[in-house]
């Protein structure tokens, strides 16, 4: 027990500006990934994209791929990044990203409700914390069920962005010319020089930039997410606490965003709020907003991906993510008789849950496994 806490305490005391170093050169290495995924699609044959991306026209089964692959990777930072190198590369078109990119906001909640999952043996508890991890869930899901057929119809996500895009770079070309694309050049271009030189060609060098790419985005988001709870883990709850206190709905969304900002990951905020709700020191109206601040926090990542990537698309796809968000959040937050939908079909689902522990197991691996599974195999 001694050396565990000793490991502990040696951790967290590394210098706070060594811990922002460390995360400085793994957001490098992020960006470099992202330029390393679109380059190694680029490489690859047309007929070999079109076959690995069949079904994802169909913006149901985009939404659903989108959601399957944040559950895999248990980041929907990770596979938003991926979303937006895919558009910069154009293999997908931005009207087959925007459900993509919906699907891997539904997809970032499961983590929270695993979480609830651990208070299963006490039914007060479970409850609170059920109903804590769910409203984040049916947030998303209402979003996406009115704004999915409005984009579908209108395109009013991805026009809207697109307006922002041209506006914001000042160009609606083919590229722009980006700070962070510049950065990144040389390491892309030494990772794909080292290919050549090892007799890398074609599919088999297309295929080892997405795989090095893939894994210099998953590494560097994953280090970079620990050190940066580290560097602010003891404030995040009394954060939330004092924003919280101040009963401000608006003040505990602009927090969730900045926390959310500040660790690069939603699912951290989002579950930091899980134990505090099974404790009782939080109530679900209280933890509510700082969800929905936490969903507008993650868009961030896509963006300097997207920045990364010197493309207007990718910049606009990007732009589709936090427009999303804040659409949702303009919907269904000032009007009480909207805002409280969520909120008593969480409810609703922990009491069911608390009554039959299998419901809420039934819950969480039919929405975020079978679910998905079944549609995207339908689908293809």
């Amino acid at each position: 027990m001694t050396d565990t806490s000793s490991d502990r305490v040696d951790t967290r005391q590394v210098p706070t500006l060594v811990r922002a170093l460390v995360v400085l050169v793994l957001l490098y290495l992020f960006l470099t990934g992202v330029s390393l995924l679109g380059g190694g699609f680029k490489s690859l044959g047309k007929d070999l994209v079109d076959g690995l991306f069949e079904g994802v026209s169909n913006p149901v089964g985009g939404l659903f791929v989108g959601l399957l692959a944040t559950v895999l990777v248990q980041s929907s930072s990770v596979s938003t990044s991926v979303i937006v190198g895919l558009v910069a590369s154009e293999v997908l078109g931005i009207d087959d990203a925007v459900p993509m990119i919906m699907g891997a906001n539904l997809g970032t909640t499961v983590t929270n409700t695993l979480a609830s999952l651990g208070h299963v043996r006490h039914d007060q508890e479970f409850r609170r914390a059920f109903a804590a991890a769910t409203v984040h869930d049916f947030f998303n899901v209402l979003a996406i069920a009115v704004f999915l057929p409005i984009e579908l119809a209108t395109g009013y996500l991805s026009s809207t962005a697109g307006w922002i895009t041209e506006r914001a770079i000042g160009s609606s070309g083919a590229s722009f010319k980006s700070p962070l694309k510049q950065a990144v050049k040389w390491p892309s271009g030494l990772v794909k020089d080292l290919l050549t030189d090892l007799g890398a060609h074609g599919d088999v060098k297309g295929g080892l930039l997405i795989v090095i790419g893939l894994t210099f985005i998953f590494l560097a988001l994953a280090y970079i997410t620990v050190n940066m709870r580290l560097l602010v883990a003891d404030r995040v709850e009394v954060a939330i606490n004092r924003a919280l206190g101040a009963g401000s709905g608006i003040v505990a969304i602009v927090l969730g965003a900045v926390i959310t900002i500040s660790v690069q990951s939603s699912s951290i905020t989002t579950s930091v709020l899980v134990p505090l709700a099974a404790s009782g020191v939080l109530t679900l109206e209280s933890i509510y907003p700082v969800t929905l601040g936490a969903n507008v926090g993650t868009t961030v990542t896509a963006l300097l991906a997207a920045l990364a990537t010197g493309s207007p698309a990718a910049v606009t796809v990007a732009v589709v993510h936090t427009l999303f968000n804040i659409s949702g959040i303009v919907v269904f937050y000032p009007l009480e008789s909207l805002r409280r939908i969520p909120l008593r079909l969480a409810n609703g689902l922990a009491s069911m849950a608390v009554e039959r522990r299998s419901a809420a197991v039934a819950y969480t691996v039919g929405m975020f496994v079978v679910l998905p599974l079944f549609v995207v195999l339908v689908l293809r």
